[in-house]
């Protein structure tokens, strides 16, 4: 068995606006900020074992799903009770519903206000 060299502290996202982001994800999965920089291009979100990290990139290009120029590289995968009313709530602070949907009665596809994919499950290990 190999020795653990550290913990995941944080996942970051790479954005245009990430105070838009951060307001997206403090609602969606009750977070709250942790840390910002002065000038607020980075922003640290508390409250779910890792905090999730979001940074102001110029230039950003959103990824497409499920593919294209610019292919997703990683996504976030959040734990809902049930996914029909989870799904209207996450719209309704701004996510979009993605056209592509590869299993629609166990995950859900959206987009955040960045254009990052993610997904509401209702699937868990236990």
């Amino acid at each position: 068995m190999t020795e653990r060299v550290g913990h995941l502290a944080s996942i970051s996202l790479d954005c245009p606006d990430p105070d838009l982001l951060a307001a997206f994800y403090t609602r969606l999965l009750g977070l709250e900020e942790a840390f910002a920089t002065p000038d607020r291009a980075v922003i640290a979100l508390a409250g779910a074992g890792p905090m999730l990290t979001l940074m102001r990139v110029d230039g950003h290009v959103p990824p497409a799903w499920p593919g294209g120029p610019q292919q997703q590289q990683m996504h976030l995968d959040v734990a809902v009770e049930e996914l029909e009313n989870s799904t209207k709530s996450a719209v309704a602070l701004g996510a979009a519903l993605a056209e592509h949907q590869p299993a629609p009665g166990q995950w859900r596809v959206l987009t955040d206000p960045a254009g990052h994919p993610f997904c509401l499950t209702a699937v868990r290990p236990d």
